[in-house]
């Protein structure tokens, strides 16, 4: 698995980009650096000024990449999110017992990095650390409902989906499947931000280890006490 994740081209809504960033090495180092810089300053202090001069190149070579830095934070973020897919897919291909597969698949979503995977270009424990501090932004907008229309969140949306016919496999008459598998993702997210940030709100140690097996039992008893 490791080895076919590293190479793995992800596809992401070509309606965000203006230039495909996998298509040129520029592209792959504008995302590259954009992950380190966006991880070390935050989206909010993150420029396209900024980004430039760390690829020794201009803004306008930036901009025929990405019309805004919101769009390329909803770039990185998609990417991470089929990124994390692939993971799932190839974590439970071969587990046919529902109830072990969504545990493995709460395991691939609390701790993404847990088999030290690798990637050609992009850092991924500064993309899982972006996917916690910065995710919400993406889509606390007012043009969210738009880029939603128009297939921005489709990969976010896939995982939740995937994890939604797993919960009605397990129990096909448990009404709460969609907000159940919601609440899976954006929990694992925000227990690691609220370790690292307000630790007094949480069971959750800042390196995550009980998030697979507090979201397991949350999952496992909501679902089998419905049944």
């Amino acid at each position: 698995m490791r080895e076919l994740l590293k190479n793995i081209q992800i596809r992401v809504n070509e309606r965000i980009y203006l230039k495909d960033p996998e298509s040129s090495d520029l592209g792959r180092s504008i995302i590259n650096h954009s992950i380190k810089l966006i991880h070390e300053l935050g989206i909010e202090s993150f420029t396209f000024k900024k980004l430039a001069f760390a690829l020794n190149t201009t803004e306008s070579t930036v901009y025929r990449y990405f019309e805004n830095k919101h769009n390329l934070l909803l770039y990185i973020l998609s990417w991470y999110w089929g990124w994390l897919e692939y993971e799932i897919v190839l974590s439970t291909m071969n587990i046919s017992d529902p109830t072990d597969r969504i545990q493995k698949t709460i395991e691939a979503i609390s701790d993404p990095l847990k088999n030290e995977l690798v990637h050609n270009y992009v850092d991924l424990k500064g993309l899982h650390e972006i996917v916690i501090a910065e995710s919400p932004k993406s889509f606390l907008t007012k043009e969210v409902d738009l880029e939603n229309e128009i297939g921005f969140f489709v990969n976010y949306k896939r995982i939740c989906d995937r994890i939604v016919k797993n919960i009605q496999e397990i129990n096909s008459e448990y009404p709460y499947s969609k907000t159940l598998a919601l609440t899976i993702i954006q929990c694992a997210n925000q227990h690691r931000f609220f370790a690292s940030h307000f630790p007094n709100l949480t069971n959750i140690s800042s390196e995550g280890k009980e998030l697979h097996a507090f979201l397991s039992d949350l999952v496992l008893k909501t679902i089998q006490n419905n049944k």
